[in-house]
């Protein structure tokens, strides 16, 4: 078997795993998300290398569109993966272990929502803005693996049932390009109909 063959088996095996799995805490991120916006609270995403890719992309779609059949208003999503600036102060002057929780902190607000992308489950950036997040009241969500370390300190872990850092990342876009689906339906259904 080819590689490519390999690749597409492995997925076409994992997705129906992970719908069974998550498909409970994607529709209750939808929710989630949807509220924070209603409320006027915004959301924080962050997440490293592929992660962070992630992060931004999410983040586009809430504050552009998802679907193009409706003319939306923007929803308020911030990255924090972007500010080169701020992210190699807080990694040269403080650690890189910071980089998020330093802008929770400075960005946050109770009832906004931190998303945070992590394959490995534990990576310890991530683990700290979850902290500070829920210090200062916001509400997490974590998109992840199985048994992930970081599932134990968020409201709610879209875990994919596999330790396959591609196939991970290839089950968290769909996740959250059916979230994002979601959440615009529930804020402007009256554009869908």
């Amino acid at each position: 078997m080819t590689v490519l063959a390999n690749r597409f088996s492995e997925l076409t095996e994992l997705l129906p795993r992970f719908e069974k799995k998550s498909g409970s805490q994607i529709q209750s991120a939808a929710l989630i998300i949807a509220e924070t916006f209603i409320s006027g609270n915004k959301v924080l995403i962050c997440g490293n290398g592929g992660s962070a890719a992630d992060s931004q992309h999410f983040a586009a779609e809430f504050v552009n569109s998802f679907s193009k059949s409706i003319n939306r208003r923007g929803l308020p999503a911030i990255a924090l993966t972007t500010d080169s600036s701020i992210l190699t102060a807080i990694s040269n002057d403080s650690s890189f272990n910071n980089i998020f929780s330093r802008q929770v902190e400075s960005y946050g607000v109770k009832n906004d929502l931190l998303i945070v992308f992590t394959t490995s489950g534990n990576s310890k950036n991530c683990l700290n803005a979850t902290k500070i997040a829920k210090d200062m009241g916001l509400r997490i969500i974590a998109f992840t693996r199985t048994d992930a370390e970081i599932s134990n300190s968020v409201d709610i872990a879209i875990e994919v049932p596999s330790l396959n850092t591609q196939h991970i990342q290839e089950c968290h876009l769909l996740a959250y390009h059916v979230i994002t689906e979601l959440v615009e339906l529930q804020i402007f259904k009256e554009q869908f109909e």
